[in-house]
């Protein structure tokens, strides 16, 4: 593994240094999406008056993580004494339209990459936000992460200022809307890393 950083961090325009990536980001993700690896993550102990979404704001998380990494279909009674296992999502996007490229990094670490499949619209020139929002919507209707449907719905992820937008490949949409198009598999798995308010960096310098 610390061969294949050397590359990603040193050479990273090097003809070695998108398989080195693909390699190091599946590593990385076999782990941090294992529940039985714990390094990274920590254990909560549920109180009274607790409740999923009072959790996920204050760890840094979100519904999705924790329902992944506790091995829920659906969110349970919560009860005093409960055990659930956390892991903070504080992760950054680094986004180069240029290279057609989503990357997700933990301060300076490299942790995975997901190819741009499709550029919609005028990309931002470079600099930092946030994101605003994530959605998960059936038909134009959001879907709470408590509904039976939430894990067939379409997921997008919103910045704020520039108001871009990363969203699911869709072959036969004749007119897309702006923004960022990642394979649904893709999209899937970011959605599940972030969370609002993680930070964004957009690296699009001019020609």
């Amino acid at each position: 593994r610390e061969k294949l950083m050397a590359i990603v961090n040193v050479f990273p325009s090097s003809p070695s240094a998108p398989t080195a990536r693909r390699i190091v980001g599946q590593m990385n993700l076999d782990e941090i999406l294992s529940s039985g690896f714990l390094e990274g993550k920590t254990h909560y102990e549920v109180k009274r008056g607790d409740s999923y979404f009072a959790i996920a704001d204050r760890q840094d998380t979100s519904l999705d993580m924790l329902m992944h990494l506790n091995g829920m279909m659906e969110l349970q009674n919560l009860k005093p004494g409960d055990d659930l296992e956390i892991l903070h999502l504080n992760f950054r996007l680094l986004i180069e339209p240029q290279r057609k490229a989503i990357s997700l990094w933990e301060g300076a670490r490299f942790i995975c990459e997901y190819p741009v499949m499709k550029i919609s619209g005028l990309m931002p020139n470079s600099g930092k936000t946030v994101i605003a929002s994530r959605r998960a919507t059936i038909d134009g209707r959001n879907v709470p992460p408590t509904e039976k449907d939430y894990r067939t719905t379409s997921k997008s992820i919103q910045f704020k200022n520039p108001p871009l937008q990363i969203l699911p490949f869709d072959e036969i949409d004749e007119a897309p809307p702006s923004g960022l198009f990642l394979s649904v598999p893709d999209i899937e798995e970011l959605f599940l890393l972030t969370r609002t308010g993680n930070e964004v960096e957009i690296r699009n310098p001019k020609r």
